[in-house]
């Protein structure tokens, strides 16, 4: 069975005119999300807030580097120190360790 539709968050230009034709002779259906449309897909706008409202609402930046260097330091803080609901009580770092030890061994 043919899935109804396909949705690829890419932009147009870059979707390849194959994808397309089977799409279109294998009646099913493509749907792409809009350069400039984030909130289309749920994980981009759910970031998109938290970093708006975690970050850049908090912060008054004198220049580009402190923006930069800040983002950064925010980024780093986003992606290992805070916990995840879907991580359990473990932190992306806790479980990319944890893995790279022991889990490794469940794929072999």
């Amino acid at each position: 069975p043919l899935p109804p539709s396909s949705g690829s968050t890419t932009d147009l230009k870059f979707i390849a005119h194959a994808v397309a034709h089977w799409c279109r002779f294998n009646t099913a259906g493509a749907l792409f999300i809009d350069p400039g449309s984030p909130h289309l897909n749920a994980w981009v706008a759910s970031f998109n807030a938290r970093l708006r409202d975690e970050h850049l609402n908090r912060q008054l930046f004198d220049n580009l580097l402190e923006a930069k260097m800040l983002t950064e330091d925010w980024r780093i803080d986003y992606n290992t120190n805070r916990t995840y609901s879907g991580l359990g009580p473990n932190t992306p770092a806790q479980l990319g360790a944890d893995w790279f030890t022991g889990g490794q061994q469940l794929l072999a």
